[in-house]
C-alpha cells in the first residue's frame, strides 16, 4: 500500500537522481556545520560533490522523454543494440560516423546514427532504455551536450539537425 499516487511515484522515479545530489548537498552543509577546519574543508568539498552531481543529473534527467516509444535499447561494452519489431540494428561506438536528432511522420522524437560499413539505426528517443544513450554520446570526442540537449527542443517543422559527426580523416596513400 503506498501513500503516494502513481503519478508521484513516477515522478520521483524520474528525478531520483536530482534528488541523490540534492541529498548528498545537503550532507555537505550539514557536515560543514558541525565547525572546525577538517570538517568545514569536508563539508566544502561534499557539497561541491553533491553540486556536481546535479548538473550532471539535470541533463540527463532533460535527456529523458516520457513515453513508450517501439522498442528496447541496451549498451554493452562499447555497442548498442536496439531491439524493435522493424528497424532494429546494432551500432558499434567506434563506428559511429554521426549522429542526427530527427522526426517520423507523427513528430515523435529519434536519434539516427550513422556508421561506417552498416545501415544506418534510428532509435525513437521514447524507447526504453534511451536514456542511457546519453552516457554513450558523452563518451565520443568532442561531444558537445549542449547541442545535443537544444535537438531535443527541435520541432519536426525544423527537420533533422546533426548533433555530432567524427572527423574522418583521408588515409594517406
Amino acid at each position: 500500500m503506498s501513500f503516494l499516487r502513481p503519478e508521484a511515484v513516477a515522478a520521483l522515479r524520474r528525478r531520483r537522481e536530482v534528488i541523490a545530489a540534492g541529498a548528498v548537498a545537503l550532507a555537505g552543509l550539514w557536515i560543514f556545520g558541525l565547525g572546525g577546519y577538517l570538517f568545514q574543508a569536508l563539508g566544502l568539498l561534499t557539497g561541491a560533490l553533491g553540486a556536481g552531481l546535479g548538473f550532471v543529473a539535470t541533463r540527463r534527467n532533460r535527456f529523458r522523454i516520457p513515453g513508450n516509444g517501439p522498442g528496447i535499447v541496451q549498451v554493452d561494452e562499447g555497442q548498442i543494440t536496439y531491439l524493435a519489431p522493424r528497424g532494429g540494428g546494432f551500432v558499434a561506438l567506434s563506428e559511429i560516423t554521426r549522429i542526427e536528432m530527427v522526426f517520423d511522420e507523427t513528430g515523435a522524437r529519434g536519434w539516427r546514427l550513422s556508421q561506417t560499413r552498416f545501415p544506418e539505426v534510428t532509435i525513437p528517443a521514447s524507447a526504453s532504455g534511451a536514456d542511457a544513450l546519453f552516457d554513450v554520446f558523452m563518451a565520443l570526442p568532442c561531444a558537445n551536450p549542449r547541442a545535443i540537449l537544444s535537438a531535443l527542443d527541435r520541432s519536426p517543422a525544423d527537420g533533422p539537425v546533426t548533433v555530432w559527426s567524427r572527423i574522418v580523416r583521408p588515409a594517406l596513400t
